[in-house]
């Protein structure tokens, strides 16, 4: 099939992409050379979060279903990875802002109130997309994080709001994770004795430390019985329904135990694309916090203390922000139920068949 002739102009809409840069300030009479630079930053952080949210709804619709096919988790992976490199571009991006100075922004600063990011509807989307959910995030001025966005834009995040977010959808394929309960293994029961053995074998180390004074081995018996206290906790499901409501953990307990099946045994064929996708999580994450705390110390520096053009305490709530508006936090906490490799219990023969390949 022969293809009409495209032009490069014409493919990517040129006029209209070059026509869209329009400073405000001329028309109040103010000059301002980097308001140019202003527009262009955040008109590309714009572009750049319409391809994360077509990357991210992709992914999505694989993991809507009742089942995730393997053959489907390589391309999950590949493209929850490409976001992960936009979001590099992205933060770099606030570096190129940044050579635009305090008294720079000031020359047009004036002419751009009410507006602000928080009138962004793709960040909202990748945000609650992602998984933050509506009572995680701060509440600005009493009002539903919503409500900055136009009438249109706010039905459509309900919309969104409503179904299930790439947080939820993994955490109920981790849920379905194989081989945690197998035959004569059962994965959290043999996981929990190895954690004891350990932890107990440290409580024998202390005291018969003869280096260490009685002050130091109380302390340090202390934490090792708190670290005791909280392994058993989450090897009991009434005990962790009560971390759930505490808010330290977000992930139900099924969830959280294939999420930790899958870190310990990531070398196992099968669960090497598993694990390759939480750490991709880890990695978005991480750079979603990376770009607030990039964004909240810009703010600082260009405005100090002042109010932000949408309202805003400026700086102060994107430093909040920083913290608050994590995702994933539970697949970072992992890294707490960890033991040596050395005390990991080895996977039954026939399991360990079941998830190598053959040729």
């Amino acid at each position: 099939m022969k293809y009409p002739a495209v032009t490069y102009y014409d493919y990517l809409k040129l006029n209209s992409l070059l026509g869209s840069q329009v400073p405000r300030g001329p028309e109040f009479g103010l000059k301002a050379h980097d308001e140019m630079l202003f527009i262009v930053v955040h008109q590309t952080y714009e572009l750049w979060f319409r391809q994360i949210l077509w990357e991210l709804e992709s992914v999505l619709e694989i993991f809507r279903g009742e089942d995730v096919h393997e053959s489907q988790m390589g391309l999950a992976c590949a493209r929850l990875e490409r976001i992960f490199e936009i979001q590099k571009l992205i933060n770099q991006q606030i570096d190129v802002l940044e050579t635009m100075t305090p008294l720079d922004f000031m020359d047009f600063r004036d002419a751009l109130f009410p507006a602000s990011g928080f009138q962004s509807f793709q960040w909202r989307a990748i945000e609650t997309l992602l998984g933050l959910r509506s009572e995680q995030r701060l509440v600005f001025n009493g009002t539903p994080f919503h409500a900055a966005l136009k009438p249109e834009e706010q039905t459509r995040m309900l919309k969104m709001l409503e179904g299930d977010s790439l947080f939820d959808a993994v955490e109920k394929w981790l849920a379905r994770t194989p081989f945690l309960k197998d035959g004569d293994f059962e994965f959290w029961k043999t996981y929990r004795e190895a954690v004891e053995k350990l932890l107990v074998g440290d409580l024998q180390l202390v005291d018969s430390a003869t280096h260490l004074n009685d002050e130091t081995k109380a302390r340090t018996r202390a934490q090792i019985e708190a670290s005791l206290k909280t392994f058993r906790s989450i090897f009991e499901p009434a005990e962790y329904a009560k971390l759930q409501e505490q808010g330290y953990f977000r992930m139900g307990l099924k969830g959280l135990q294939g999420a930790l099946f899958v870190q310990i045994y990531r070398d196992e064929p099968a669960l090497q694309q598993p694990f390759r996708l939480l750490r991709v999580l880890q990695n978005i994450d991480e750079k979603m916090t990376e770009w607030r705390y990039k964004h909240a110390l810009m703010a600082h520096r260009m405005l100090g203390r002042k109010i932000g053009t949408g309202g805003t305490s400026g700086h102060d709530y994107l430093r909040s922000a920083t913290e608050k508006h994590k995702i994933y936090g539970d697949l970072f906490n992992l890294a707490t139920f960890l033991i040596p490799r050395s005390q990991i219990p080895p996977l039954p023969a026939e399991l360990q068949k079941r998830m190598s390949f053959h040729y």
